[in-house]
């Protein structure tokens, strides 16, 4: 009788354990995809400028890259530049970006690592690779202001692990769409 007592008190006690070890193994991590705008254009308002015809094509080249990303929340600065870069993923998602605030990143970050899912980050040269530390990623050597607009960061937080791929998209070489598979 006394074995099947402690028999029974070991299961009642082990279940919890099991069953919240279970449920944190089903979360899915937290992934943030963050881009740097798209080339912008050299005429017109330079306080604000639009993209440049290659800035619009890398815009698509970013949709059809991440379009299969499960994206769930899009955010952007409120310039004309990165509104523009994240357009047309946002129309093919049917998601309306959140404008955030880049002199505030440290507070932006904290709203990131709540909100959870999958995110897409449209900033700047300077902001972006801050970000990325911000959220506990690698962020690389500087962004080159001038030339270099490919950029895209994944990071990739599960269980208290960050993760930091960088990859490049656009022009030559092509990435493959990012497809999720679902378990």
């Amino acid at each position: 009788m006394l074995r099947l007592v402690s028999i029974v008190m070991v299961l009642l006690v082990g279940a919890p354990w099991s069953a919240a070890q279970q449920l944190a193994e089903q979360v899915e991590p937290q992934v943030i995809y963050l881009v740097r705008h798209a080339e912008k254009s050299a005429s017109g308002d330079q306080r604000d400028p639009a993209l440049a015809k290659l800035g619009r094509e890398r815009a698509r080249h970013l949709a059809y890259v991440l379009g299969d990303a499960r994206i769930e929340k899009i955010f952007t600065t409120d310039y004309a530049r990165t509104r523009q870069t994240v357009e047309p993923l946002a129309n093919q998602l049917g998601l309306t970006p959140e404008v955030y605030d880049p002199r505030v990143l440290r507070e932006f970050a904290q709203q990131l690592l709540q909100t959870g899912g999958r995110s897409l980050v449209v900033g700047h040269s300077n902001t972006t690779p801050q970000l990325v530390a911000l959220l506990g990623g690698d962020a690389g050597a500087a962004i080159d202001e001038k030339s270099e607009f490919d950029r895209l960061y994944i990071v990739i937080r599960d269980r208290g692990h960050v993760t930091t791929i960088l990859q490049r998209y656009g022009r030559e070489p092509a990435l493959p769409k990012v497809r999720e598979q679902t378990p």
